[in-house]
């Protein structure tokens, strides 16, 4: 198995904690999120643009998959964990690249215009892997 991501979406994943944009969007990351829980050495293709998180965002709110700060925070994002569009890496060795490479806080910087960020969930996530090097389960 083979899962298309984008730079932002794997720091998305390390936050993710059940909640999102819908019930569908919810359902979709949680399949995504779990499948990598239970299965880290599920391969992940790094890819430019809308993936298969961004499929399930919900039509009727405005999205934001093709904004330009969405894609230079998927750059950064990819050259912290020292990624390219096109690679691929298992799920586990991506959180090793994570946990090697990035700091809580660097969330406070990379991802401060995210609607997320004040709600802490991405630093707590970075923090977990940094310690664990596996996703939790969620609440």
């Amino acid at each position: 198995m083979r899962i298309q991501l984008r730079g932002h979406h794997l720091f998305c994943l390390l936050g993710y904690r059940g909640k999102g944009y819908s019930e569908g969007f919810c359902a979709n990351m949680t399949e995504i999120y779990e499948t990598l829980r239970m299965k880290p050495e599920t391969m992940i293709e790094i890819v430019s643009g809308p993936d298969v998180i961004c499929a399930a965002f919900p039509s009727d709110q405005p999205s934001h998959c093709h904004n330009r700060t969405v894609y230079h925070k998927d750059q950064e994002i990819l050259e912290r964990v020292l990624m390219k569009i096109g690679e691929s890496a298992s799920w586990a060795e991506i959180c090793e690249a994570v946990a090697r490479n990035v700091m809580p806080e660097d969330i406070n910087q990379i991802c401060s215009d995210c609607i997320w960020h004040p709600l802490g969930v991405c630093q707590e996530g970075i923090a977990h892997i940094r310690c664990s090097r596996e996703l939790r389960e969620l609440p």
